[in-house]
């Protein structure tokens, strides 16, 4: 049995790892500073398990560790457009909140006990676009835009610690997740809000921008993998394969708010007037070397929206 920490343990992809790690019969000490984006009413799932306990703190202000195998680290500010009108809070929060855990866990190693593993969540959007092919683990980083290069700058600071001061670690870089439960100012529960208040969706560069989607569930499950398996000091990118361009995720969705999806319908419904500063083209990472420790996608884009599109349409998020 496994000892965790979580932090962003309501947020979107954090609340997935914590729903899989609780699953596992895993204690689990959440943490979350709960923000705008966070969902405090998971706390009535998650308190149903004997294993889970929390703590509303912010990284930047924890100041100790206890016993535990993993530090799974998902709390970060990440929407890119909000890094593009004001950083300095994707500085604090995902630069510095991982200086403190390093130190923290520098300490914790002083101690003589037994060191934890720092699983740090960075993204795929360290490594910047690239027009064809895939990134792999080993490529170098270009960030374009202030979230990915907070996150890259992250990703420096953990391997400097780990070989300064030999603090086990794992990165994994998932590519664009989906699944119930993202906030609304995400593309797919976006566009939801936005259709549902007969409101244009506003889509960056025409909607022409390719993303690799996939679900948080398998996201999630890449990190059982990679924690069972007992690996560390590595990187790993977690994708599954799919992609598709913006305006071909809208248009998915379209289809399965109304039912279909033609040019009259996309004609009332989209604003394409937007351009996004520093936007990347094409994100694609390969993930073979997840895939090699036994892990595979199992949620299938084209039937997963169908569950997405009707929470969303039942759900208003404000």
């Amino acid at each position: 049995m496994k000892i965790v920490y979580i932090t962003g343990c309501l947020g979107f992809i954090g609340s997935y790892v914590t729903r899989a790690c609780l699953q596992k019969g895993w204690y689990v000490r959440g943490v979350d500073k709960i923000t705008y984006a966070a969902r405090p009413e998971l706390l009535n799932e998650f308190k149903k398990y004997d294993t889970f306990s929390f703590d509303q703190t912010d990284i930047c202000d924890l100041d100790r560790i206890i016993d535990c195998d993993y530090f799974i680290n998902t709390a970060a500010e990440s929407h890119v457009d909000n890094s593009i009108r004001k950083s300095s809070d994707f500085l604090t929060s995902n630069i510095y909140g991982v200086y403190n855990i390093l130190e923290l866990l520098k300490d914790y190693k002083k101690s003589g006990s037994h060191s934890p593993v720092f699983l740090h969540f960075s993204t795929d959007e360290v490594y910047g676009d690239i027009d064809s092919g895939d990134h792999y683990e080993t490529d170098i980083l270009k960030p374009s835009n202030p979230y990915s290069a907070t996150k890259a700058a992250a990703d420096q600071l953990i391997f400097a610690w780990a070989r300064t001061y030999n603090i086990p670690y794992v990165i994994v870089r998932p590519t664009n997740n989906y699944g119930i439960g993202q906030y609304v100012e995400k593309l797919i529960p976006k566009s939801c809000k936005f259709l549902s208040l007969g409101r244009k969706i506003p889509l960056h560069n025409n909607g022409t921008p390719i993303r690799n989607w996939l679900h948080a569930k398998d996201t999630a499950q890449g990190v059982i993998t990679i924690i069972e398996s007992g690996v560390k000091n590595e990187i790993f990118n977690i994708a599954g394969g799919f992609e598709q361009s913006n305006i071909d995720t809208v248009k998915k969705i379209i289809k399965e708010f109304f039912g279909e999806c033609n040019d009259s319908l996309l004609e009332k419904h989209l604003d394409l007037r937007f351009k996004r500063d520093g936007q990347d083209v094409r994100y694609a990472i390969n993930d073979d070397k997840l895939k090699n420790l036994g892990w595979k996608p199992n949620c299938q884009f084209d039937e997963e929206i169908k569950d997405i599109i009707q929470h969303y349409k039942n759900n208003f998020i404000w």
